[in-house]
């Protein structure tokens, strides 16, 4: 069962999580095989990011969705999860072209997205609660650093974490066809933790900064190999068993991550109306219906000619355009 991990380091200004993605992750790549399955790589690509999507919504309790968006000038145009405030994830991908071939399912991201330098993720937080007017919170970091491309999400996200967030992290991603899975550990702000002692002084500083490189430092030994075979318990064991550690409940089943996709009949509806009659007419008239199939989770939606025409009864229901995702 997929599961979300949450501890803390006593008296130190340390947290971590750990996710690890099993059914609901099966189950995307499943809904997917149905629109045509993606290659190896690119699978791959999709769990780390929708483990990593899951950790960024469990680490901020946003009461809102957490999007990620990986894209530039490679094969792979776009890749994308989105995950919910109850952890619900989907993931997609838009691909021009073949992937080159590989003999151990992985490319690095200069060769799938970042192949002219020019690529960038974009996570953006989209309240449920915005107001009119207000917009979504989104920050941008390329796919580089001062020293060239960075090979995989995990480099991006932390350095996403230091320029946009200004927190230290270390972040450990792995996925195959089983299982997506991550490790997040993060130095958090003193000020305003109860169960955390600040500092008050350079030496103190100095210290709280050498707890958090120790424990960084560990973390790091993680394989992803030992991610994506070991349990959560075993993982969190071998790594921190000289650390005072606060291990909360995992969040699991009705409460855990899963996979969920926020398509449904009344939005493709919408989105119809949103394109004109007279498109939607020409649709019908050339294909006998209009079909729309949902990237993330692959349900079809069929519009006979009668379905078509309801769509306009009423034309004060016709909402204005939008480019909202299905």
């Amino acid at each position: 069962m997929s599961e979300l991990h949450k501890f803390l380091f006593e008296g130190l200004p340390v947290r971590g999580m750990l996710v690890r993605l099993t059914d609901g992750w099966q189950e995307a790549l499943r809904r997917r095989e149905s629109a045509g399955a993606f290659d190896a790589p690119l699978r791959q690509l999709l769990g780390e990011m929708t483990a990593a999507g899951v950790l960024l919504q469990g680490n901020i309790k946003f009461n809102g969705a957490v999007v990620m968006q990986i894209f530039g000038e490679g094969p792979v145009k776009l890749a994308v999860t989105e995950v919910q405030p109850d952890l619900s994830f989907r993931s997609t991908a838009k691909v021009v072209g073949e992937l080159p071939a590989t003999d151990n399912g992985h490319l690095p991201l200069e060769v799938m997205v970042n192949v002219n330098g020019k690529g960038r993720c974009a996570i953006t937080l989209d309240p449920k609660d915005r107001l009119p007017g207000q917009q979504p919170y989104q920050g941008v970091v390329p796919l580089n650093d001062e020293e060239g491309p960075l090979h995989n999400l995990s480099a991006v996200l932390e350095q996403y974490m230091v320029r946009s967030e200004q927190l230290d992290t270390r972040i450990i991603l792995a996925a195959n066809d089983q299982i997506a899975a991550g490790l997040l550990i993060q130095r958090v702000p003193v000020e305003g933790k109860a169960n955390l002692e600040g500092a008050t002084s350079d030496v103190d500083a100095i210290e709280m900064a050498e707890h958090y490189n120790r424990i960084s430092h560990l973390a790091s030994t993680l394989k992803q190999e030992e991610l994506l075979t070991l349990d959560a318990e075993t993982i969190l064991r071998r790594l921190f068993w000289e650390e005072d550690v606060r291990y909360f409940e995992p969040q699991q089943g009705a409460s855990g991550p899963r996979f969920a996709c926020t398509c449904s009949r009344e939005r493709v509806a919408d989105m119809l109306r949103s394109l004109g009659q007279e498109e939607i007419d020409s649709i019908v008239a050339e294909q006998g219906q209009v079909e729309i199939g949902c990237d993330f989770c692959g349900q079809h939606y069929q519009f006979d000619p009668v379905d078509a025409a309801e769509l306009f009864t009423n034309e004060a229901d016709t909402p204005p355009s939008t480019s909202t995702l299905q």
